[in-house]
């Protein structure tokens, strides 16, 4: 019995050496600010005292009548995945993007609160900081889930409504997905493996999630692994993944009345194309636009059609009321 003592407390030594070892460390605040908050970032209060990363682009930096389009990312992602879609859009759209509670720059929530009503309030007051009246709302993955929540609760301040990729169906895949995101929900091993967290395993996760492999590039891993190692981030993503999934059934979807584009890469291994059917078939007022050979991020993915494909679907739906005739 005695050595059997002696072994296990052999092995836990040897386990804390190994994970003091492979433990990497939080980013440094300062440095990562530096390097991807230059211009045009900043930094604002919320009438929370959330402070919130963000880039706010456009014809007269906010100041002229042009259409708002408010742009939410994923699990684990931050404001940059939308960079190919802001740089096609800010000539003719005011491009609003932030990074979200517990993610990028934005850091942990004020409050530790990561219940999905905490991110729909956090685009409301965002809204407010920034005086939208109206405005179009894209997400992306747990982003588009929050979209949906979004124009649940505030259908009156949207002009237009898109999904790309996004949660909330009763759709899942079963098995495969994404790596990083199944151990971070582990009990044990989740907390233990992020505090490690090797670069590996982002670029891993990364390469499930896409199937255009072209625009993984050293960058970009070396991004998502900083972000996620900025200071809060870590704990942030583990007290969200314990959180329920957020699931809307079809009656909630069939109020929501906006005009909505739903956006899907067909071959994506996070969430499948059929939940992409599920919201054409129960949105009241949806226009499904789906790319071939395209998975999980098809705003990086696909870029120039994707884009081509929303300019289109705007056109329509920010078509100018015509105005009102004046009795003679």
């Amino acid at each position: 019995m005695k050595r059997l003592g002696k072994v296990l407390a052999v092995i836990v030594a040897l386990l804390v050496i190994a994970f003091v070892i492979l433990r990497t460390p939080d980013t440094d605040k300062a440095e990562m600010r530096a390097k991807y908050a230059g211009e045009p970032s900043q930094f604002i209060t919320l009438a929370n005292g959330q402070e919130v990363h963000l880039r706010d682009e456009g014809p007269g930096n906010g100041n002229s009548d042009a259409p708002v389009i408010v742009l939410l990312h994923g699990s684990n992602a931050d404001l940059a995945t939308w960079q190919p879609w802001t740089e096609a859009l800010r000539q003719d759209y005011r491009v609003i993007r932030f990074d979200q509670i517990g993610h990028g720059l934005t850091g942990p929530a004020i409050d530790d609160d990561y219940a999905g009503d905490r991110f729909v309030e956090t685009v409301h007051l965002v809204a407010d900081k920034l005086d939208l009246d109206r405005f179009v709302l894209a997400g992306n993955s747990m982003g588009g889930s929050i979209a949906m929540a979004y124009a649940l609760r505030h259908p009156e301040q949207l002009s237009g409504l898109v999904l790309v990729d996004a949660g909330g169906s009763p759709i899942r895949r079963e098995g495969g997905g994404n790596l990083a995101f199944t151990i971070a929900r582990m009990p044990v091993v989740g907390p233990v493996m992020s505090q490690m967290l090797p670069r590996s395993l982002v670029e891993r996760s990364l390469s499930q999630s896409v199937s255009n492999q072209d625009i993984i590039t050293d960058a970009m891993i070396d991004r998502y692994w900083e972000m996620a190692r900025y200071p809060g981030n870590r704990a942030a993503t583990r007290a969200r993944f314990i959180q329920p999934y957020r699931i809307f059934d079809a009656e909630q979807v069939a109020q929501v009345r906006v005009p909505t584009l739903v956006m899907w890469g067909e071959d994506d291994a996070l969430i499948p194309f059929e939940a992409a059917n599920w919201y054409v078939r129960h949105l009241p007022n949806a226009t499904l636009a789906s790319y071939r050979g395209i998975g999980h991020i098809p705003m990086e993915e696909a870029p120039e059609r994707s884009v081509s494909d929303l300019r289109n679907w705007l056109d329509t739906v920010l078509v100018p009321a015509p105005a009102a005739e004046t009795a003679e």
